[in-house]
């Protein structure tokens, strides 16, 4: 008789359990049971916690194995001195074939500039190839020109770059004005003949 009794206690129990969770279908067809709401709700979030701590793992481990990334050009740019930006000039037009390259220290002379460098080129053609070879060295290094004035077909070209200031001659041009004369005060720091 106590099993009589006990089974409808135990029936009462059953469906009572029943109605708190549901049957789901599963890939195999056999049924699956869903976890009662509550309980649910309390492994949702347990779960939530440990993916954030998991991301969070992953975030910290991945700063520590991250290779430091190559400073940018702009960085690069701004570190070099003006005397650093005149001798990559003198060497782009040095590799341009460019004459008579002069660089000067023009700082104590002037407020506008701290060094000229000044140059000749053979013709037209190279006065714009040597123009565009000093801008194009100084953009991978990441310093850009504030401005371009003249071309090519003008017989001179004048490139600045802030601190520096760049004078590509024909050689008409570079005899009639003769700027090494004009700042003859200044100091010459490299001459390539």
């Amino acid at each position: 008789m106590t099993d009589s009794s006990s089974s409808p206690a135990g029936a009462s129990t059953e469906a009572s359990t029943e109605a708190s969770t549901e049957a789901m279908p599963s890939p195999d067809g056999l049924p699956r049971r869903r976890k009662p709401l509550a309980k649910a709700a309390i492994d949702e979030e347990a779960l939530a916690d440990a993916l954030e701590a998991e991301i969070e793992a992953e975030a910290a481990l991945a700063e520590l194995t991250e290779p430091e990334i190559e400073e940018s050009l702009r960085a690069r740019g701004a570190r070099l001195t003006a005397l650093e930006v005149a001798r990559l000039i003198v060497d782009a037009a040095e590799d341009k074939k460019a004459a008579e390259i002069v660089l000067l220290d023009v700082s104590e002379l002037t407020s506008m500039a701290d060094y000229f460098v000044i140059c000749t080129g053979g013709s037209e053609r190279q006065l714009g190839a040597i123009g565009d070879g000093i801008a194009e060295k100084l953009r991978d290094e990441g310093v850009r020109p504030i401005g371009r004035e003249g071309g090519s077909n003008s017989h001179w070209t004048l490139l600045d770059f802030g601190a520096v200031i760049v004078h590509i001659f024909a050689q008409q041009e570079r005899d009639y004005y003769q700027l090494e004369r004009h700042w003859a005060q200044a100091r010459t720091v490299v001459r390539v003949q």
